[in-house]
């Protein structure tokens, strides 16, 4: 009787320790940029919308960093790390979801590139340390306070917030919606952030947003 093809395993060279680190950290580097890289064509005002088909054909147009991610099948470790940065940012300001995505890719994209130079991991450590304490820094001069009594203001923020979703066209109707919604579930002198639990939007078939 004829046996079928078997397949011998390679006897191809055994890496050492700080050979199998170094090939893990790249693997895992690469990982990260492939899920950046999907959603990078989305940030921005001249980002493009996503079409995206889930397992019940349901087709979703978005250009929302977390929506876009949460509808992927992501199964490597490194690359659901981001997906859950997306998702904490989403949950935590409402907003940068792709942003936040974007610039851990290209961190790591630079990293990648000290690494091969031969730099130690832990000097890249340090200096991404120093960086952020000195972009918080920045960040912290650049920062403007914005009362919570100066409605105009605060609508001019939320239509900037919108600049880049798919309701952009109706900023100038919804920011003043999301504006007062949120000053009516918050205690301006204790709270810091809404609960958007406290919200319930009710979904009208036929006419407009203008209706």
């Amino acid at each position: 009787a004829r046996s079928g093809p078997s397949i011998e395993k390679s006897s191809g060279p055994k890496l050492t320790g700080s050979e199998k680190q170094r090939d893990t950290r790249m693997n895992n580097i690469l990982a990260a940029k492939a899920v950046s890289e999907v959603v990078r064509t989305s940030l921005g005002p001249r980002g493009m919308d996503k079409m995206i088909q889930d397992s019940n054909k349901k087709v979703l147009i978005t250009n929302d960093g977390a929506t876009i991610l949460k509808q992927m099948e992501v199964i490597h470790p490194t690359a659901r790390m981001l997906v859950e940065i997306s998702k904490a940012q989403d949950i935590e300001a409402g907003d940068g979801t792709t942003s936040v995505v974007v610039i851990a890719g290209s961190l790591l994209k630079a990293c990648q590139t000290l690494l091969e130079k031969g730099i130690h991991a832990s000097a890249i450590s340090s200096g991404l340390q120093v960086a952020l304490d000195k972009a918080l820094e920045i960040i912290d001069d650049m920062s403007v306070p914005v009362e919570l009594d100066d409605r105009e203001s605060l609508i001019q923020n939320a239509i900037t917030s919108l600049a880049s979703k798919v309701v952009s066209q109706n900023a100038d109707i919804l920011a003043p919606l999301a504006v007062d919604c949120v000053m009516k579930i918050i205690d301006k002198e204790h709270d810091t952030n809404a609960d958007l639990r406290d919200v319930f939007v009710g979904k009208v078939l036929g006419g407009t947003v203008d209706d």
